[in-house]
């Protein structure tokens, strides 16, 4: 779709959504400038038996294009490599216009193998020159390392993207289900060598899972990293559909799912589904509202990564962008999905004041937090 064809579209108030989204940079260590939400493109292509058909992705597509959405976040996993050949597709008329992603480690090919899996060099090298060549692009603008590896040394890892800088393949390396120490380890390395900076992270984050409350949110923000938020209903549970039936990813794709599993996923469910009724909006939208909350407060820069099916989901996501929540709704939602913070972060909140003086109540800290 041509960016005259774009704006023409933009100036059509044809749907249920009215606010386009705003825009940021992905992290403090860089200049790239993505929108509000990244549309991630899990959905494109249907090689893993489910997902949306050429025609509905790229409608999903040009809707996310007309709300102003400019960040795509792939994978060379997702749907066996369809969802790269159908993002390739629809972004190559106005490639430069696009922040586009896409992620390594796992291999395009079923069963891949040793050779076609991993975080090595080798496969680094082979997986980017094959994600290129689907997407049909010189360059990606995010290459995200997928998952750890638990066998690739971190140097080999980093002085491999750096090359690929060097190379103008790759405009920027991120690491995505990475636990924090990997991260920040990988982080100190880098500078200390001089290599491509680590430039965010990618984390599941939902009102159903805050997991990353613990270790890499206040990471990111004491260190710049940029925060893509994938699964922001956690798998669907969010929106309540569950509670009637189990049509959706709980019985097509049966992973990455979350269900009623404990008394407070249950309260969870019931208080967004209060809020809904209370504002009339759907529980998909409060869901996603409370995430976006949750970016805007954040001390680094955040994008929810939203994943439809359909262009209806899409508009139920994109009907958030100008769902405000009160501030008591937004600690109503806050509170009931508290997790336990653990050792050490527990003890340290009960000794802040006493090493701080006894003045806790009396100092103003820094915004960003210290690393």
């Amino acid at each position: 779709m041509s960016s005259s064809r774009r704006r023409d579209m933009t100036s059509q108030p044809l749907y249920q959504w009215s606010k386009r989204m705003r825009y940021t940079t992905f992290g403090r260590s860089t200049g790239l400038r993505v929108s509000q939400y990244a549309l991630g493109t899990g959905n494109f292509g249907t090689g893993w038996g489910a997902g949306a058909e050429r025609d509905e992705a790229k409608q999903i597509f040009e809707r996310f294009v007309e709300a102003g959405g400019n960040f795509i976040d792939t994978a060379d996993v997702y749907q066996f490599g369809q969802s790269e050949e159908l993002v390739g597709e629809f972004v190559h008329a106005d490639r430069d216009d696009f922040v586009l992603a896409t992620k390594f480690t796992m291999g395009a090919e079923p069963g891949g193998g040793l050779s076609r899996t991993g975080n090595g060099r080798k496969n680094l090298r082979t997986s980017v020159e094959a994600s290129l060549k689907r997407l049909d692009s010189d360059y990606v603008d995010v290459l995200w390392v997928h998952y750890p590896d638990a066998l690739t040394p971190i140097e080999e890892l980093l002085r491999g993207v750096d090359d690929l800088v060097s190379q103008g393949k790759i405009l920027h390396a991120a690491f995505s289900n990475f636990p924090a120490w990997r991260v920040s380890r990988a982080v100190a390395l880098a500078d200390i060598a001089g290599w491509e900076p680590v430039a965010g992270i990618q984390v599941e984050y939902s009102l159903v899972e805050r997991s990353a409350d613990r270790e890499l949110l206040p990471m990111a923000e004491a260190l710049g990293l940029g925060v893509t938020l994938w699964s922001p209903l956690g798998g669907g549970l969010l929106t309540g559909k569950y509670r009637s039936s189990e049509e959706g990813r709980l019985s097509d794709l049966k992973m990455l799912v979350h269900t009623e599993s404990t008394d407070q996923k249950t309260a969870v469910v019931d208080a967004v589904i209060s809020i809904a009724e209370g504002v009339g909006r759907t529980p998909a939208q409060v869901a996603t509202a409370w995430v976006n909350e949750r970016s805007r407060r954040l001390a680094t820069s955040s994008v929810p990564i939203i994943g439809p099916r359909n262009v209806a989901q899409l508009d139920d996501y994109l009907g958030a962008l100008d769902l405000e929540l009160t501030q008591e709704q937004f600690d109503d939602l806050t509170k009931v999905s508290a997790i336990s913070l653990g050792v050490p972060h527990e003890a340290n909140a009960v000794s802040l004041d006493g090493v701080q003086g006894g003045l806790a109540a009396q100092i103003d800290g820094p915004i960003v937090p210290v690393a």
